[in-house]
C-alpha cells in the first residue's frame, strides 16, 4: 500500500499527535493537582467546620456564664467542649501522620 502524503499533511498529523501527547502528558499532571487541589479544599473545609463549632461552643458558653454562674451547667458547659474539641483535636493529627482511612478504604 503506498500512500501519497504531501508535506503539509506529514505536518498536521505530527501536529496532532504531538497536541495527543500533551495532552496525555498535562492529564498525569492534573491528576497531581488535582490531587493537592483536594487537599487544600479539605483544609478550608475542615477551617470553616472549625469556626462554625466554635462560634457555637462560644455561644453557649457565653450564655451560661451570664446566667448560670456557680451551678453545675455552668462546669459541664465549660468542660464538656473541651473534651469534645481535644478528642477530635488528637484523632485529626493521629490520623495525619497514619496516611490511611479506617479499613484502609477511601
Amino acid at each position: 500500500m503506498i500512500t501519497n502524503l504531501s508535506p503539509t499533511q506529514v505536518v498536521a498529523v505530527l501536529g496532532v499527535l504531538l497536541v495527543l501527547l500533551m495532552m496525555w502528558c498535562s492529564g498525569t499532571r492534573q491528576g497531581r493537582r488535582t490531587d493537592a487541589a483536594h487537599g487544600a479544599s479539605r483544609v478550608a473545609s475542615l477551617a470553616g467546620y472549625l469556626l462554625g463549632t466554635a462560634g457555637v461552643i462560644v455561644g453557649v458558653q457565653w450564655v451560661a456564664m451570664t446566667y448560670a454562674r456557680g451551678t453545675t451547667l455552668f462546669w459541664v458547659v465549660l468542660i464538656l467542649p473541651a473534651l469534645i474539641t481535644s478528642h477530635a483535636l488528637t484523632r485529626a493529627v493521629a490520623s495525619l501522620d497514619s496516611g490511611y482511612w479506617r479499613g484502609d478504604r477511601r
